[in-house]
């Protein structure tokens, strides 16, 4: 999603050109310096983009250098070099010095080579927050990373949003943000860019598959509410839910649309998670234990294997037929669903494979406000099946038919869930 304002938007560009020139080099190990910046407990998140249930402080400052940190005095003496040097030679004599700091932090999360590792600042943290409540200013579009151009991607467009009015669709590939080039930038920063303040605008330069050129469209910002789930109940028994992402208020909101659908006596259900970048693991977890036997949900494991174990006493198991909806922008926590869902065969997955998302990050908080998002650890599906760069592959086939959509309303996938739906029940 949409993660403020043009200004901090070109300090941002200048902290990252002015990291990539000088600093990546010197500072590309410096991640290993988060023994001296020390951790408490934190949580534990899924997704192309992050959503933080709550983040606990830790103290940094105080830990003595080891032997094998790269902060040591060599590397300090050299970016002290490095600095006077700038100072020196530098065309521009109002050096940010606040976006030059920031940009050490960055360059020591970018040299893990590792896209879901990421360093928050203060205001960064405080919007990924916000978003857990399902309230923020942009521009009402799900945004994920497109690993093969390096460009954010609209994976969804909220309906009744500035988004949706602009036309956008899901596929689009963000080339420009107001002019800047978004290629090989954090996913963060992209959001940051769009994100803004109610009433501005924000100009994007998209790449669409069958256009013959680039599609420039200037899209105001403003306050989006985003429900999290839809839901509605067909005239021939079946109900439909949708799971747009897994955020705090999701749990509720998915409680109400399940009992709201076994009110109607439904006979079936279609659960949609198509182009469901992921969320809290808590909310996915909670959600799952209104649908699956007992047993595991998911486990994870970190470098050291140690393992987390999360279940569910199948109180609450789902006992009508269920189609599951999924595609290539259905990651993470929509992956941990979907997967344990295949795994007891209770559902049947329709659609195209899923995204491939098997890792977890963790947010850890620093004592300044800031923090930084780590990949911490694997996680399985219930049968030991790791995901991560591979997806969960559909039990029926059915690629999505964008013509037909955006030109005469028929989702070909929906049709074909219905369908399989339907034999389900009479069987």
């Amino acid at each position: 999603m949409e993660e403020n304002e043009k200004k901090e938007n070109q300090v941002k560009n200048e902290k990252k050109s002015f990291l990539n020139g000088l600093f990546t080099g010197v500072i590309a190990a410096v991640l290993v310096m988060t023994v001296a910046f020390c951790i408490k407990q934190v949580v534990v998140i899924y997704g192309n983009y992050s959503s933080v249930q709550a983040a606990q402080k830790g103290n940094f400052g105080g830990e003595e250098e080891t032997e094998t940190s790269v902060v040591n005095d060599d590397v300090l003496e050299k970016m002290e070099a490095i600095e006077q040097v700038v100072d020196r030679y530098f065309y521009k004599e109002d050096v940010d010095r606040a976006a030059m700091e920031e940009g050490i932090y960055d360059g020591m999360m970018s040299s893990l080579g590792d896209p879901y590792s990421t360093y928050y600042s203060e205001e960064e943290l405080k919007d990924i927050m916000d978003q857990t409540e399902g309230i923020y200013y942009g521009i009402g579009a799900y945004i994920s990373l497109d690993t093969t151009t390096g460009l954010g991607q609209i994976s969804g467009v909220i309906a009744g949003t500035p988004a949706e009015a602009a036309n956008l669709r899901e596929g689009d590939l963000i080339y420009k943000v107001d002019d800047v080039v978004a290629e090989d930038m954090e996913l963060t920063e992209i959001v940051s860019m769009i994100k803004g303040e109610e009433g501005t605008t924000v100009h994007l330069t998209l790449i669409r598959e069958g256009e013959n050129d680039y599609l420039e469209v200037d899209i105001e910002r403003k306050k989006v509410e985003s429900p999290t789930v839809n839901y509605e109940v067909y005239d021939n028994g079946m109900g439909y839910i949708q799971i747009t992402e897994f955020d705090e208020i999701t749990i509720d909101q998915f409680t109400e649309a399940l009992a709201v659908c076994k009110g109607s006596d439904i006979k079936g259900l279609i659960l949609d998670l198509r182009s469901n970048p992921g969320g809290n693991l808590s909310a996915v977890v909670e959600i799952a234990r209104q649908l699956l036997p007992e047993g595991l949900i998911v486990y994870t494991e970190d470098r050291d294997g140690n393992r987390t174990e999360y279940t569910c006493d199948g109180k609450n198991q789902i006992d009508i037929p269920m189609v599951v909806l999924i595609n290539g922008n259905s990651a993470s926590a929509s992956e941990i669903l979907a997967g344990a869902i295949k795994d007891y065969e209770i559902g049947t997955l329709v659609g195209t494979t899923s995204y491939g998302k098997g890792i977890v990050q963790r947010i850890i908080s620093l004592e300044d406000g800031s923090a930084v998002k780590l990949t911490v650890s694997s996680y399985f599906t219930p049968n030991g099946n790791n995901i991560h760069g591979i997806g969960i592959e559909p039990d029926v086939v059915c690629e999505f038919d964008s013509e037909s959509y955006y030109e005469k309303d028929i989702d070909n996938q929906l049709e074909e869930a219905k369908r399989v739906l339907e034999e389900l029940i009479k069987e």
